[in-house]
């Protein structure tokens, strides 16, 4: 059973692809309940799966099937902190390698099209770093990346 607010994601019939892959990927991430169409419906017969409870790194979601109409756009993304190059890069290459893309600054996408920020949280700490001289240094590095380079940023960070 889902909460009260739940985050309702769109997909063209691989909603429990999706919730697998995303399962499988990030911590704290498991498929819940599938639903299947009682009745024929405008993306699908009676007996597809029509949602799927999900959570993303402890984020209650719901897989809709709704068809091809709706496509995700950068409007809307997850947001995963990571605490070393291992995580980042461990999570980064298993959207990008699993169909997905490279985008600028830490995004990228999964193959369904959903967007990704695989965000250190040592680039985090520099962006906000009360200096701004330094900010502004990891800032301009992190302009220059696709994944982030959390050593760049350290380096950048104590010039």
């Amino acid at each position: 059973m889902l909460g009260k607010n739940t985050i309702c994601l769109w997909y063209d019939g691989t909603a429990l692809e999706a919730a697998k892959f995303y399962a499988e990927t990030f911590p704290n991430s498991k498929v819940g309940t599938v639903y299947r169409a009682p009745a024929d419906y405008p993306a699908g017969k009676q007996g597809s799966v029509l949602t799927v409870e999900f959570t993303v790194a402890g984020i209650p979601c719901l897989g809709l099937n709704g068809g091809p109409a709706v496509k995700h756009n950068e409007a809307f993304s997850f947001q995963i902190a990571t605490d070393n190059q291992a995580e980042t890069d461990r999570l980064w290459n298993a959207i990008v390698v699993n169909g997905g893309q490279e985008s600028a600054c830490g995004w990228c996408k999964d193959k369904w099209g959903l967007s990704w920020q695989i965000t250190p949280r040592a680039l985090s700490a520099a962006i906000a770093d009360p200096d701004p001289a330094v900010a502004k240094r990891a800032f301009e590095a992190m302009m220059e990346m696709k994944k982030i380079d959390i050593a760049v940023i350290e380096a950048v960070r104590l010039s």
